[in-house]
């Protein structure tokens, strides 16, 4: 059995797919035999994913309009994708959203709710469902979070910062940890990876910051190679933490 034909039709769901590494991992992964679930607010630009892949692979994107910080949503989502598709054998938790402000600068309240909101509450209801799917179906899934190197050093940026971001991604960080110790005392073989990229030339990156510096910054594509990898470790092992960072990158 090759590396990932273990996923062959099986369900990835994929929140934050519209662009950049989501909508990127969506592609490989339909590409390597995978059915894809892809959320985001913006339906429209999940319909765009459709023309990227061939003509006989259309039909395994499934674009879904749902903004994973409201509960309701996100449980109409997967019960819809349980009862219409199967189960959530792969979550890729990509939905995130930052600003270049400081913390101690102007910014408004709504800013910091949807930083808090989209990193921490969405990421945690995306994966109790995922979770419920997966346990309920004896399921032995994996579940992606995209971390950042910010979620473990919050490095010295130029005359200004990414304001709270550092500390959601903090938390992704112990959310993982808690993650991978709850699935081994539910008698579970669910894996979990923490996923910390380094600068990606992708949405989530303040136009901001990227004209602060000349800096040499992944691709979206790195990231969903990266991805790859993961899934295609053998049963018995898993990629904890995986570290991908610019070579001279500045976090």
């Amino acid at each position: 059995m090759s590396s990932m034909e273990r996923w062959n039709n099986k369900v990835a769901l994929i929140t934050g797919a519209s662009s950049g590494i989501g909508a990127t991992c969506a592609i490989d992964l339909v590409n390597r035999g995978m059915i894809v679930v892809a959320v985001a607010r913006r339906k429209e630009k999940l319909e765009d994913l459709k023309n990227k892949v061939a003509d006989d692979l259309k039909s395994r994107i499934i674009p879904i309009k749902c903004d994973v910080t409201v509960e309701s949503e996100v449980v109409n989502c997967f019960n819809w994708v349980l009862e219409n598709i199967g189960v959530v054998s792969v979550l890729v938790n990509s939905a995130g959203i930052a600003y270049a402000v400081d913390l101690v600068g102007k910014y408004t309240t709504n800013q910091l709710k949807t930083m808090v909101d989209v990193g921490i509450i969405g990421t945690a209801l995306c994966v109790r469902e995922t979770f419920k799917q997966m346990k309920e179906h004896s399921i032995d899934g994996h579940v992606i979070l995209m971390n950042s190197t910010v979620g473990h050093n919050v490095p010295p940026f130029p005359l200004c910062s990414m304001n709270i971001y550092p500390s959601v991604k903090y938390a992704t960080t112990a959310m993982a940890e808690t993650y991978r110790r709850e699935f081994s005392n539910a008698g579970t073989n669910i894996k979990v990876t923490s996923l910390c990229p380094g600068e990606v030339n992708s949405g989530i990156w303040p136009p901001e910051l990227r004209d602060l510096v000349d800096i040499t910054m992944l691709h979206p594509e790195d990231i969903s190679n990266a991805i790859l990898y993961c899934l295609s470790t053998p049963p018995n092992v898993v990629i904890s933490e995986l570290f991908i960072k610019p070579l001279h990158g500045i976090i």
